[in-house]
């Protein structure tokens, strides 16, 4: 179940990526939260400048049809955020059985070849341009 938090920053995500998340909450076996859905553009060059992304062009940015194509988890332990690697391993798992369940694409950052982006998770460029 969706927390407050994470119903705030759903908001003008695209609906098939909600969808995916729904889903996804409904089977994660740890508390995700989204930190992060829609970014403006100010708020993704300071990421840039800080190193935590490496494009501009990032699928938070809403495209063209006003939605973002991507959003940011973290997880909810012992009632603490966590950003640890093995949980989200397991989260994208988790994305991805929810992604087939509701036939929407998706593809998870951690599995890139480089700067490997375990939080991130977006709607692919062929099929939401």
């Amino acid at each position: 179940m969706l927390d407050k938090r994470s119903e705030k920053n759903l908001k003008g995500v695209h609906p098939d990526l909600v969808k995916v998340v729904r889903k996804a909450f409904e089977l994660a076996p740890v508390d995700p939260v989204i930190t992060c859905g829609v970014r403006t553009i100010a708020e993704q060059r300071v990421l840039v400048a800080k190193g935590a992304s490496r494009t501009m062009n990032s699928r938070h940015i809403p495209g063209r049809d006003g939605f973002s194509k991507a959003i940011d988890v973290a997880f909810i332990i012992d009632g603490k955020l966590r950003w640890d690697w093995p949980l989200y391993k397991k989260f994208a798992d988790v994305m991805k059985q929810a992604s087939k369940a509701v036939k929407v694409p998706i593809e998870w950052g951690g599995d890139w070849r480089s700067f490997k982006d375990g939080p991130h998770f977006q709607l692919p460029h062929k099929g939401y341009p």
